[in-house]
């Protein structure tokens, strides 16, 4: 039984030695997700000039009802 568990031990150690590498990483590639930050801060920047323009539009309709001159 000895014998057995020696080999497997063997094996295991084996077999993590041959998958392992010895060079360093390769450096990350630039992948199609990597504008996405900028994306985002535009999308930010746009969704702020809509609720501008809802805020003004919705001032101008008030003024409008209650008879103000624009």
């Amino acid at each position: 039984m000895g014998y057995v568990k020696r080999m497997t031990m063997t094996l295991v150690v084996m077999f993590i030695a041959g998958c392992s590498s010895s060079q360093p990483p390769a450096p990350p590639v630039k992948t199609v997700y990597e504008p996405r930050p900028q994306q985002l801060d535009r999308a930010r920047e746009v969704q702020k000039t809509i609720d501008e323009n809802a805020e003004q539009m919705r001032k101008a309709l008030e003024n409008q009802e209650r008879g103000d001159k624009p």
